[in-house]
């Protein structure tokens, strides 16, 4: 990966985005596809489109959420204490002692979450888990009134955290779910320039994923795509996983290809195939049954859509150190654009 686009992977993984609140990545997004597409456009959603060879078929739609979980202020209290609830899902246990960022009309405004020290607690209390009810926003001030100059209600917030290389093709950040895989979805428009492309192509980064695959609902009903390919995340080993339980993928050995009812076997079969002809190392992954993905709402718009889903592996999900391994981002790449290169208008996914 050149300097050029890994800084603007840098950008896009460090662009605060929580759920509703996605202007900052959106922005980013949209105008690294503009030299890329016959034309990138927005929806009253949210949505990023980017389009190439739109007279083409198949229809294929490419999804990779935009968003990240995160806070948002609920109330301020008369000393300046800032209560907060979650956009998503999260692990309660690893909130307190944050650094965070408050996200206001003025500017970031930083902050820490705080609780009370162990020293204070009774010996139950240390026991219980952290509940994020109990915990507040501390932004260094003395007075209700002086917070409210700064932050209002609703506000979004994210964990300070930001991109880093830890050595080799390893990687760590907030909200690689799934602003990698929006990455992703985005590149497959720069790997397709100047190849011989039969299919229209609908590269989409996705909104509200993390509360109800929302944007993924929406775009995919404007679109109406044959083919619908959601690029998200999923879980690689580590020594806390049961591999009876989520299988074994591991990290820096591929895309990860799922394989159950939520996705059209004609499809998958075909993306296996272009892995192998291609040489793209690829991990298999089973799924009995609907999966918490775009590639859910893709399979039911409309009629039905052909619908599959490519994974990044990616340890400590929900995290803000959320590890990747660059060549796998690169894979998967190579192995949808190649998938959408073996497409032509007799493509026939009806089972």
């Amino acid at each position: 990966m050149n300097k050029d686009i890994l800084a603007y992977l840098e950008k896009l993984l460090n662009a605060p985005s929580p759920s509703g609140y996605e202007e900052p990545a959106r922005k980013l997004w949209r105008a690294a596809m503009a030299p890329l597409a016959e034309r990138v456009h927005g929806d009253t959603h949210g949505n990023s489109i980017a389009v190439l060879n739109s007279k083409g078929a198949p229809r294929v739609m490419l999804a990779g959420h935009i968003d990240e979980i995160g806070f948002q202020v609920c109330y301020i209290n008369d000393d300046g204490y800032i209560a907060f609830k979650p956009i998503g899902g999260f692990d309660e246990g690893i909130v307190p002692g944050r650094r965070v960022v408050i996200h206001t009309a003025g500017g970031p405004v930083h902050g820490v979450i705080g609780k009370k020290a162990v020293h204070l607690m009774k010996e139950d209390d240390r026991k219980k888990p952290s509940r994020i009810s109990d915990l507040w926003i501390d932004i260094g001030v003395s007075s209700g009134k002086k917070a409210k100059k700064l932050v209002e209600i609703a506000d979004p917030i994210t964990y300070a955290d930001t991109f880093l290389h830890l050595r080799g093709g390893r990687y760590v950040a907030r909200g690689v779910d799934d602003r990698g895989g929006a990455f992703a979805v985005g590149e497959v428009l720069r790997y397709l320039q100047g190849r011989r492309l039969r299919a229209a192509v609908y590269s989409v980064a996705t909104v509200q994923e993390e509360i109800g695959l929302r944007g993924a609902v929406t775009s995919t009903y404007g679109i109406a795509p044959d083919v619908g390919i959601a690029v998200d995340v999923t879980f690689a080993q580590g020594p806390e996983n049961d591999k009876k339980n989520i299988g074994e993928i591991a990290l820096g050995k591929g895309p990860v290809v799922s394989r159950g009812p939520n996705f059209n076997p004609k499809l998958f079969d075909l993306i296996v195939s272009v892995a192998k002809q291609r040489k793209i190392p690829v991990q298999i992954e089973a799924a009995p049954r609907g999966t918490g993905t775009d590639a859910n709402a893709i399979q039911l718009s409309r009629a039905g859509v052909a619908a599959a889903l490519v994974s990044i592996p990616l340890r400590y999900m929900h995290t803000t150190v959320e590890m990747f391994d660059m060549d796998d981002v690169a894979n998967v790449v190579k192995l949808i654009g190649e998938t959408i290169l073996a497409l032509d208008g007799k493509a026939d996914f009806v089972l």
